[in-house]
C-alpha cells in the first residue's frame, strides 16, 4: 500500500510539475511579446529594467527552471534533484514573502519613488527632439486614459492630444482628461490588492505541498536505497 502511494505521489508530482513548466514557457513567451511590443518604459525611465516584460521573463525562465527540476527528480527518483527543487521552493517562498512584506512596510516610500520616475520620464518626453518618448506618452495616456502625472498642468502650454477627450478632437478646446497616471497607477494597485495577497498566499501554500511532496519522495528514496545518490 506505501508503495502504492509513493508511486501516486512520484507520477502526481511529475504531472505537476509539467503543468508548471508549460505554464513558465508561456509566461517566458509572453514576456517576449511585450518587450517587443511594450512602450511603458518611457513611463519610468529609470526603472526599465524592471518593467513588467522584464519581470515575465525572469519569473518565466525560474518558473520553468524549477519545474524541470521537480520533474526530472520525481521521474529518475533523483535524490540531488529532489532535494535542489526543494531548496529553490523554500528560497523562492522566503523571497515572495519578504517582497511582500516589504511593498506593505515601504508602500509610501514606493509611491513616492514612482512619482519621482514619472515626473523624470514625462520631462524626458518634453525634452526629446525626436518625439519618440512622447509617442510613448501618446500610447500610454490613450490605453490608461489618462493625462500627465496628476493632471494636464504637468506638461505646461504644450499638452499632447492625446490628453483629449476624446483623441480626435483638437485641443483647443481645453478638455482634457482629468485622471492623472499615477492615480491610475496607484488605484489599479488598491482595488487588486486584495487579489494580489490571496494569490501570494495561496502561491505560498503550492510551494509548501511541492516542498512536502519533494522531502516525502527523497525521504523513501533514502530509506528504500533506490534512485540515484549523490
Amino acid at each position: 500500500m506505501a508503495h502504492s502511494c509513493l508511486k501516486c505521489l512520484k507520477y502526481t508530482m511529475c504531472v505537476a510539475n509539467l503543468l508548471c513548466f508549460i505554464c513558465g514557457v508561456s509566461i517566458l513567451v509572453f514576456g517576449v511579446f511585450l518587450m517587443v511590443g511594450s512602450n511603458y518604459a518611457a513611463l519610468t525611465p529609470s526603472l526599465a529594467s524592471f518593467n513588467i516584460a522584464n519581470i515575465l521573463l525572469i519569473t518565466g525562465i525560474i518558473i520553468t527552471c524549477v519545474s524541470f527540476l521537480g520533474f526530472l527528480g520525481a521521474l529518475k527518483e533523483n535524490r540531488c534533484l529532489l532535494l535542489s527543487f526543494f531548496l529553490m521552493l523554500f528560497i523562492m517562498m522566503l523571497l515572495e514573502l519578504t517582497a511582500a512584506c516589504l511593498l506593505l512596510v515601504y508602500e509610501g516610500e514606493i509611491t513616492e519613488s514612482v512619482k519621482t520616475d514619472l515626473t523624470k520620464g514625462l520631462n524626458d518626453a518634453k525634452g526629446n527632439s525626436t518625439h519618440s518618448k512622447q509617442s510613448d506618452w501618446d500610447y500610454i495616456q490613450k490605453n490608461l486614459d489618462c493625462c500627465g502625472i496628476n493632471n494636464a498642468s504637468d506638461w505646461g502650454e504644450h499638452v499632447p492630444e492625446s490628453c483629449c477627450i476624446p483623441e480626435e478632437f483638437s485641443c483647443n478646446n481645453r478638455e482634457y482628461r482629468q485622471t492623472g497616471c499615477l492615480s491610475k497607477v496607484t488605484n489599479f494597485f488598491e482595488k487588486n490588492f486584495l487579489t494580489i495577497g490571496v494569490s501570494v498566499i495561496v502561491l505560498c501554500m503550492i510551494e509548501v505541498l511541492g516542498m512536502c511532496f519533494a522531502m516525502t519522495l527523497f525521504c523513501h528514496i533514502s530509506r528504500t536505497g533506490l534512485g540515484y545518490k549523490f
